[in-house]
């Protein structure tokens, strides 16, 4: 499954570089989600990490990614050093799901539709919106990157190297319909029929490469 995954998410990664090129040239979003991760640089640089935070986003995704898929949640415990969560039964995406959904970034934008609800289109909403998702984003990427330096049981439940790959697969994913959404531009099902082509493009080179070497 990790090997068959591969095209998938070499295809979605050139997505990704497709719309970079298409869409962060002159558009004014960026810059708040630039200043969002600048501020987080300067917090996970001279702060210290605050692991107690992460590990709570950590183990609520576990559980939501359990309710999801129709498992029950049976204990939710967490500390500075770690956390546990017992469901019912699991699965590949309940077991790796924190390490490709950025949870901070989605309770941001849902406290920030209950703002734009209560006060509307005003100036400094949508500004502040991206700010704070550059500033989430910037947290999920790097703790993600921090927590992954220690064997965790999620991975090596599911197997390092299909979880490794599902784990591109996830971010590559976010990271694309994110950048679509928010630049508004080429459109996420644009996007994400970009990613299919380059897929399809590099699995046909794989096959012919492989005849070639057979014959």
């Amino acid at each position: 499954m990790a090997v068959a995954l591969l095209p998938v998410n070499l295809g979605l990664s050139l997505a990704i570089w497709d719309v970079a090129r298409l869409s962060v040239a002159g558009a004014p979003s960026w810059v708040p989600l630039g200043v969002g991760l600048a501020i987080w640089a300067v917090v996970y640089a001279q702060l210290p990490r605050p692991m107690w935070l992460y590990v709570l986003g950590h183990e609520l995704t576990h559980a939501v990614s359990a309710w999801m898929c129709g498992a029950r949640v049976q204990s939710f415990k967490i500390h500075s050093r770690g956390g546990e969560v017992r469901v019912s039964r699991s699965n590949a995406f309940i077991a790796l799901s924190p390490y490709f959904v950025p949870i901070y970034s989605l309770l941001w934008s849902l406290v920030m539709a209950a703002v734009h609800w209560r006060w509307g289109a005003v100036w400094w909403v949508l500004p502040l919106y991206q700010a704070g998702l550059g500033f989430t984003y910037g947290f999920h990427l790097t703790m993600t990157a921090v927590i992954l330096r220690i064997r965790q049981p999620d991975l090596a439940g599911e197997g390092f190297l299909f979880s490794g790959s599902l784990i591109w697969l996830g971010n590559a994913l976010v990271l694309l319909m994110g950048m679509a959404w928010i630049a508004e531009r080429p459109g996420a099902w644009t996007a994400l029929r970009w990613a299919a082509i380059h897929a399809r493009d590099l699995s046909l080179g794989a096959w012919h490469g492989a005849e070639r070497w057979i014959r």
